[in-house]
């Protein structure tokens, strides 16, 4: 109990090597990490939470990396978490580029850490919500989570974000991208990224239309439409960057001030309990049926057509139902 104590303490002092471990166990599913999660979740709820997401390629690592450093000239400590595709080797993250983020390794005042999905569907990691959970103990004002990329299953990002930034690149489809409905819906903030390119003005006025022909917006918030240039055009990209974090604010504001920050929270809130019901009442059903060797024989009867799922589950289940 009290070496709980103390790693709730260290982690809340921001120890990095202690925030670390945690993460990887709970991404291991270590039962000692939700005992931990359950002592840090009273200390959690200040960060301001911020989903970055759009399609691979679009340069959500670079924006990323330019809003961490956009936030700490503003004296704001800052957690990013980025969603990684799994290695089919190893399990792991692929770090891709989360390698340029390291210029930030030296400054105690930034932690970042890559998750695997695991194949968790949304483009997120099952352990994003208690990972986001261990930044906030740290006392991170802002906390980023960057996620895989992967299309409209984007749209879990909003479950666990207060603002949602939806990068878009011209000439890389995201026109067509952009009309599915899912994509449009969690936006709070759009950035039109490598706005140098050929396209971008189409882009942008599509983005228009489409944001005309809403009936409303939800709390009275449009999205706005910031364009960032060239990443080698330090000076403008800084600029327009600086402009992206002060949207990314000022929509934190809004709801702040409308009294819509509670709508996120019991959101965020159904989510997780909705992932924690599942986990009480399915871990044990599953770790049985290993155990035993009953889920194999399942998989065989559902392979030669014996059975079809659906009775297997609810047969496999009546026990721990009465």
């Amino acid at each position: 109990m009290n070496n709980d104590k103390d790693e709730v303490q260290r982690i809340r002092e921001g120890d990095v090597r202690t925030a670390s471990r945690l993460i990887r166990n709970l991404e291991d599913h270590m039962p000692e990490a939700k005992s931990t999660i359950r002592r840090i979740f009273p200390h959690t709820g200040k960060a301001h939470i911020i989903g970055v997401t759009g399609s691979p390629g679009a340069g959500k690592s670079t924006l990323t990396d330019a809003l961490i450093e956009s936030y700490r000239k503003q004296g704001k400590t800052v957690g990013v978490l980025a969603v990684d595709p799994t290695s089919p080797f190893t399990g792991g993250a692929i770090l891709g580029d989360r390698i340029r983020m390291q210029r930030h390794a030296e400054d105690a005042e930034v932690f970042v850490r890559s998750l695997a999905t695991r194949g968790a569907l949304g483009g997120l990691s099952k352990a994003v919500g208690d990972a986001i959970h261990v930044l906030d103990a740290m006392g991170k004002d802002v906390i980023m989570v960057e996620t895989v990329g992967t299309g409209q299953q984007e749209v879990e990002i909003m479950n666990h974000s207060h603002t949602v930034v939806v990068v878009l690149v011209p000439g890389m489809g995201d026109e067509i991208q952009a009309m599915k409905a899912g994509i449009m819906e969690i936006a709070d903030l759009f950035v039109i990224n490598k706005a140098d390119r050929d396209g971008t003005r189409q882009l942008q006025t599509l983005l228009m239309a489409m944001l005309d022909m809403a009936p409303e917006f939800p709390g009275g918030w449009r999205p706005p439409i910031i364009k960032v240039e060239n990443v080698f055009d330090a000076v403008t990209f800084k600029g327009q960057v600086g402009e992206l974090a002060e949207k990314i604010d000022k929509h934190y504001r809004h709801l702040v001030e409308n009294q819509l920050l509670g709508d996120r929270l019991r959101r965020k809130s159904l989510v997780e309990i909705n992932e924690a019901l599942s986990a009480c009442l399915l871990e044990p059903v599953l770790r049985d049926l290993v155990s035993s060797g009953e889920l194999e024989r399942m998989l065989d009867k559902i392979v030669r057509k014996e059975c079809d799922p659906y009775s297997l589950a609810e047969e496999a289940t009546k026990p721990y139902l009465k």
